[in-house]
Order: structure tokens, then C-alpha cells, then sequence
């Protein structure tokens, strides 16, 4: 299982934080609390078939 760490901002508080996405699903889509103010972030990310991750997050 191939995982990359994912860093961005925390769309409710803006700290910068990260998660861990499993390359061996090529689409996911779920809610992640965030590290700093626990409110619910949306992940979605697809993996392309060249490997190119396309990440989003957003309230969730």
C-alpha cells in the first residue's frame, strides 16, 4: 500500500495541516476531523492513471 502525506489549510480555522492518502484507491471521498479545531474537513482526492493526485477539501 503506497501512501503520500497531503498538506493544505484548514478551511474552518486556516491552520496547515495534513492527511494521509492511500494511492491504492484511485477515488476516495470522506469527512477527517481537523488536528487543530476538530471541526469536520470534506476529502475527496482521485488518483489518475499517470499517478496524478487531484485533491479537495472543504467544509464538511
Amino acid at each position: 500500500m503506497e501512501q503520500v502525506e497531503q498538506f493544505f489549510n484548514c478551511p474552518h480555522c486556516g491552520e496547515s495541516i495534513s492527511v494521509l492518502l492511500d494511492l491504492s484507491v484511485s477515488h476516495q471521498e470522506y469527512i477527517e476531523d481537523c488536528e487543530v479545531c476538530c471541526r469536520p474537513i470534506g476529502i475527496k482526492y482521485k488518483v489518475g492513471a499517470d499517478g496524478e493526485i487531484e485533491f479537495e477539501e472543504g467544509r464538511g
